[in-house]
């Protein structure tokens, strides 16, 4: 094994030596400089970006455990960049008082958390596999818990390892069962015997069940709303975007690969999940007015968007999953800023407290809006594009019922978010927001957001792109 060949690996080893970097930085820098940390690692993770989207030969290390693609490197990619965002939207809050003695922990454990889920995304066998999960899973649960001396943030860290063990164990003994069954724990192996039996069936249906947590599909989502209010926005965010797209990935990657041939054994269990998650992620995102929970909720429903593009199955379904995931970092993320800066500005966390803001902050107002309207798929955004293609890529398999029923809940959350819009423009509050000026790595953070928002949607060239990297990772 040369060193061409551990270039495969340029992600997992360029994270690794940001997080070497920003603990060296910690060990060297004096307690009143510490802020000097958060330009450094924004540096060093935007070269980290940039260097990742070189174009790179595809491969398999160790015996195949480690697969690289073009359409692997390009979900890592995303990954990539929606971290970068949430790093960049995270300096304000890290700069406050409170925070100012964790900032280098703050970025160790996301770069650590990003390392397992890139190699979960490249695994070419179950250990592998479980080991990302487990890499990517543990620092997210010291970040949930990052606000110490808040109650609200060690309880969302304590019902987060609790679920995660718990999800984790249950996808562990699923594994095992396809381990007893095919005698193997490589997914090319795997792929060529499972076959439609009692003991493959039972072992799948552990496998979903341990995914379904991380992806807060129904009904393994109420550990969402909980988490998702007690950590800290910036953390939120992550865990909306980059750990829910990360296990949207693998979990595409393994149903078209590992049980290809058992498609009709699992797709009626998807069918009934898409169905619960978007319909119930909807009704209960109508009955919020904490934001973090109101977009917890919606972030559930549109996990069942996703599970459409599974549905579709092949080449389109997988373009559609991805394209979805890349519209959904900027789109999330733009709504997300808003809520962080927000909070950092006046510590609002309701929706009802932001009546009156287009009064006082009409840009923010703005940019929230379009957010809002992308999660809906409304056109000309690129929402409306990502969940057309999820739709296209189900009823191209036939679930026109099932793309009905997506088409009534995306109307449904077109109510709730407008809800969130009228308070914003039309609702009157004797004391609205104050006016304020975000920090300037939020205001490129939430330009990048609102770029990415109307320019991928438009630009037909990555879903193509996209589309061509799928039909060669799944041919």
């Amino acid at each position: 094994m040369d060193l061409g060949q551990f270039l495969l690996m340029r992600h997992e080893m360029l994270l690794t030596l940001a997080a070497v970097a920003v603990l060296i930085a910690e060990i060297s820098t004096c307690a009143k400089n510490k802020t000097r940390i958060i330009p450094f690692t924004l540096g060093i993770f935007a070269l980290v970006t940039i260097i990742g989207f070189i174009p790179g030969e595809p491969g398999t290390l160790f015996g195949g455990s480690y697969q690289s693609s073009q359409l692997t490197m390009f979900m890592k990619n995303i990954l990539n960049l929606a971290v970068l965002i949430i790093f960049l939207q995270a300096e304000g809050w890290l700069r406050k008082e409170e925070n100012l003695d964790k900032i280098s922990e703050y970025f160790i454990l996301t770069i650590s958390t990003l390392i397992g889920m890139n190699f979960m995304i490249s695994a070419g066998d179950f250990l592998t596999f479980y080991i990302g999960l487990e890499t990517a899973t543990i620092p997210i649960a010291g970040l949930a818990a990052f606000d110490k001396y808040k109650s609200e943030s060690a309880e969302a860290g304590l019902k987060l390892i609790l679920s995660s063990a718990l999800s984790s164990g249950i996808l562990l003994f699923g594994v095992s069962m396809l381990y007893g069954a095919t005698g193997s724990i490589y997914f090319a192996d795997i792929a060529t015997k499972v076959e439609p039996n009692a003991l493959i069936a039972l072992g799948f249906v552990f496998f979903v069940s341990g995914m379904g947590f991380k992806i807060s599909l129904v009904p393994f989502h109420f550990w969402t709303a909980d988490v998702y209010e007690g950590a800290p926005i910036n953390v939120t965010s992550y865990l909306s975007v980059v750990s829910k797209g990360a296990a949207a990935f693998i979990f595409s990657i393994v149903l078209f690969t590992v049980f290809k041939n058992i498609v009709e054994l699992w797709k009626p269990m998807i069918y009934t999940m898409a169905v619960c998650t978007m319909t119930i992620g909807n009704l209960f995102a109508m009955r919020q007015n904490n934001i973090k929970r109101f977009l917890a909720f919606s972030s559930v429903a549109q996990a069942g968007f996703i599970l459409l593009g599974i549905l579709g199955a092949g080449e389109l379904g997988m373009t559609a999953i991805v394209y979805f995931v890349l519209v959904y970092v900027f789109t999330n993320l733009g709504a997300f800023g808003v809520v962080a800066a927000i909070h950092n500005a006046s510590g609002v966390e309701t929706i009802s407290g932001y009546k009156g803001l287009y009064q006082t902050n009409p840009k923010l107002g703005l940019l929230m809006t379009i957010s809002l309207f992308s999660l809906a798929g409304i056109p000309p955004i690129a929402g409306f594009f990502g969940k057309f293609f999820l739709f296209t890529a189900a009823a191209g398999s036939g679930y026109y019922i099932l793309v009905l029923i997506a088409v009534l809940n995306a109307t449904i959350s077109l109510y709730y978010y407008l809800l969130v819009i009228k308070a914003i423009f039309i609702e009157k509050n004797e004391q609205p927001i104050p006016e304020f000026r975000s920090s300037n790595t939020m205001r490129i953070a939430l330009v990048l957001c609102i770029s990415g928002v109307f320019i991928i949607g438009f630009a037909s060239g990555i879903f193509e792109y996209i589309r061509s990297i799928s039909k060669l990772f799944l041919n």
